[in-house]
């Protein structure tokens, strides 16, 4: 006898789960492509047309760029519309896979204005409007957040257990930190990339470059491009003792390999280090666009990474717990 409808629809969602997540990374890779080609007034000052029309005739190779970033928006939005009915259709209520779900859709829906919002105000292309960085790091904010969310859902789609929030103390605060520093220099980050693209002179020295930076013409987003940078040392090396102290005699959550917080310590120390050196690299060559996109796959990976190790040692009990304190686990899909 066949699978029931409700079986079957939840063992589609955790592959739909995971494959939104990795398609979303790729439309913000793309997103920063349509940043860095000048390509984000293809479509005029029109939202959520594109020149005034649904389907732009005879588009330029900026309108077919900005108008493709357009689509594949739109196709996040569906695939998170299909996330979420699969959750409600496949687990009972009070599942955590349902909350994930929601969260990402309506993170797609405020990423969607978001990107309005900017081509509305005409923040886009060569715009150097203090305004346009705000935006710009709010996108990026919401954009780890969406990502985050997509995260969350594919690990309880696929049986993870739940975040238990209550009686962590310090561990709970160090983690709430963690995140919220990545998403403080994430939007640094968007800030000095949009300063990079703007900016940066093609002839040179590192030191001349921020001269240039404070000089008496430089504007609030030349001003600002130096805080990422700074900013990235600091988080840097809070994340390190993070990873380090958070992992520190925990365990992974019973049958969860995955979960493992030393896994995600390793990973995170790791990915710091890649991290840098782009980063360096990316001064060394004067922002080319590929070691933009290459520095903007890398905070995506760093910044999944850490949440992973957040989840990891907020589910996991300490091994003097684990007899004492039994894990919260979702109900089955």
């Amino acid at each position: 006898m066949g699978q029931p409808a409700v079986g079957r629809v939840g063992a589609v969602l955790p592959t739909l789960a995971w494959v939104a997540l990795g398609y979303n990374v790729l439309v913000i890779l793309w997103g920063a492509f349509v940043r860095i080609s000048g390509s984000g007034a293809g479509c005029g000052a029109h939202w959520p047309l594109c020149n005034g029309v649904a389907i732009p005739p005879s588009p330029t190779l900026n309108t077919i760029i900005e108008f493709s970033h357009r689509l594949t928006g739109g196709l996040s939005g569906l695939l998170a519309l299909a996330l979420v009915a699969l959750a409600f259709l496949s687990s009972g209520r009070g599942h955590p896979v349902r909350l994930g779900a929601l969260l990402s859709l309506g993170l797609i829906v405020f990423e969607g204005l978001v990107g309005g919002v900017q081509v509305l105000l005409g923040l886009t292309a060569t715009s150097t409007d203090p305004a346009r960085g705000f935006v710009q790091g709010v996108h990026l904010a919401s954009t780890f957040a969406l990502m985050g969310a997509l995260l969350l859902t594919a690990l309880w789609a696929s049986g993870a257990p739940r975040l238990r929030l209550r009686g962590q103390g310090l561990l709970g605060w160090a983690s709430s930190a963690a995140l919220l520093l990545m998403l403080v220099l994430g939007m640094a980050g968007a800030i000095t990339a949009l300063g990079d693209l703007l900016f940066f002179p093609a002839g040179g020295t590192p030191i001349d470059t921020v001269r240039r930076d404070f000089g008496g013409t430089a504007t609030l987003i030349q001003n600002l491009r130096v805080i990422h940078p700074v900013l990235a040392l600091g988080v840097s090396a809070y994340l390190i003792w993070f990873a380090g102290w958070a992992s520190a005699g925990r365990e992974g959550a019973p049958g969860a390999v995955a979960l493992a917080p030393r896994r995600w310590k390793i990973s995170l120390h790791a990915i710091i280090a890649l991290q840098i050196l782009a980063g360096v690299l990316n001064v060394v060559l004067k922002a080319p666009g590929w070691m933009q996109i290459t520095h903007l796959l890398l905070a995506c990976i760093m910044w999944l990474v850490t949440v992973m190790l957040s989840f990891s040692v907020l589910t996991a009990p300490a091994r003097d717990e684990r007899a004492a304190r039994p894990t919260l686990s979702g109900a089955g899909l």
